[in-house]
């Protein structure tokens, strides 16, 4: 498991050459400007909520002395709680829309690998490449949002806590890696295909989608790259499983 963790991260060594030798960036202009709307938007949400919420919060303090204190306290959390669901929502929504256009990046990172040999290859349109997208992000947002509740509570316990942070951060980075990873498996598998496929390598995804996470931490500059540098990885570490499976497949 942590052996495929660090292969998917180290798939991010080589990205950068490799968009500019595919000459890949122009395929990613749409999901930039989608990645940096979506977050704006979330960011001005925060903001524009953050008031309210703190405000609604403040009510519990009974008392005048210190009401400004306490208002100003809860609006802060007004606004990180609404960041917070923005953060996990980024990722789906971002994964989900892009989809058309993502493809096309992996499918050409794999002729690059293969050639011409693709094996088994279904054809995929714009519309049923955004419609996968959708249903595979909105499937990956429920599971996680179920798995996240209990991982909440056991974060109120005292050291447990500290291992509920990191695995909530890891099973984000899994399902954001697990996105990235489909933009290759959509034109060989099928959608329950890709899901088992995924499950059997989830250690690729978590390593992908660690750096994914981590990108978007970055100010500004998390949102304009974390889609060329995580698909770019996603997909080279993708074609490089499935023609691991497809040799096993022949002996």
């Amino acid at each position: 498991m942590i052996q495929n963790i660090l292969l998917g991260i180290r798939a991010y060594g080589s990205v950068l050459p490799l968009i500019s030798k595919l000459k890949l960036w122009k395929y990613f202009v749409v999901p930039i400007l989608i990645s940096g709307l979506t977050a704006t938007i979330i960011g001005f949400s925060a903001y524009a909520l953050s008031d309210s919420i703190g405000q609604y919060l403040a009510q519990i303090w009974l008392w005048d002395w210190g009401k400004e204190v306490v208002l100003a306290i809860t609006s802060v959390v007004g606004g990180m709680f609404v960041l917070w669901i923005g953060f996990v929502l980024y990722k789906y929504i971002v994964l989900a829309l892009s989809a058309p256009f993502m493809g096309a990046v992996s499918e050409k990172i794999e002729i690059h690998i293969n050639g011409n040999s693709t094996g088994k290859y279904q054809e995929t349109s714009f519309q049923s490449q955004l419609w996968r997208g959708v249903r595979l992000n909105s499937r990956n947002l429920l599971k996680e949002t179920l798995f996240t509740v209990p991982v909440l509570l056991l974060s109120f316990i005292p050291v447990i806590n500290i291992f509920s942070t990191l695995l909530l951060f890891l099973m984000q980075g899994y399902y954001a890696g697990f996105g990235n990873i489909d933009y290759t498996l959509e034109r060989h598998l099928e959608y329950k295909e890709s899901i088992n496929f995924v499950r059997k390598h989830k250690g690729i995804a978590v390593g992908n989608g660690i750096v994914f996470m981590l990108c978007l931490l970055i100010p500004v500059v998390g949102v304009i790259i974390v889609l060329p540098l995580s698909v770019t990885a996603a997909s080279v570490r993708a074609v490089e499983l499935l023609n691991t499976e497809n040799e096993r497949s022949v002996l």
